[in-house]
């Protein structure tokens, strides 16, 4: 088995990206990658908010976005604007306003509906019920379920379809429906 590294092991890619990998050896490369995304991450003023890395064929994809304060022309965002907290929703879900609030109970990204182009499967003023689907939340490539946990009309949803989402994060306000 050839080793890795060595040139004259070393498929002929002349002037791609795969060559110069190549060239450097699957360590170094990796090694030359990871340098090269903290260089990326610390060149903003603010870091960024998604940052995915591919090691086949080399990519680096940064959002630098801040969903909470504007964006400036795609250019990353001054450290006294970053400082500024984002807006909380008008009501705090899970405080004394009687509010709870459906959390993550994974990291990944959130989905609203069951597939692109579909109905989301909950909409501001709808009424849910213990154990219903609500949303989606992907993490590696698994679909995993997110279900209320109480019954009652959905008050506001918190992230976008499509935003990456943390454990425990609030995703969904709901008003609690009066027991009678």
């Amino acid at each position: 088995m050839p080793e890795l590294g060595r040139k004259d092991t070393a498929p002929d890619t002349s002037g791609s990206i795969d060559a110069a990998l190549a060239e450097l050896g699957a360590q170094a490369a990796l090694e030359a990658l990871v340098r090269s995304v903290a260089d990326v991450a610390s060149a903003g003023a603010v870091p960024p908010r998604r940052l995915s890395v591919r090691f086949g064929c080399a990519a680096i994809d940064v959002d630098w976005s801040d969903p909470g304060v504007p964006e400036q022309a795609g250019r990353p965002l001054p450290a006294a604007a970053a400082a500024v907290p984002a807006a909380e929703p008008a009501a705090s879900a899970d405080g004394d306003d009687g509010l709870e609030a459906v959390k993550a109970p994974l990291v990944g990204t959130f989905y609203r509906a069951p597939e692109p182009g579909a109905p989301p499967f909950v909409e501001v003023g709808d009424e849910v019920k213990p154990g219903q689907q609500v949303a989606i939340i992907e993490a590696m490539k698994l679909m995993n379920s997110v279900e209320a946990d109480i019954a009652g009309r959905v008050v506001e949803v918190l992230p976008a379809d499509g935003d990456p989402v943390e454990y425990d994060q609030r995703l969904i306000v709901i008003e609690p429906l009066e027991e009678g």
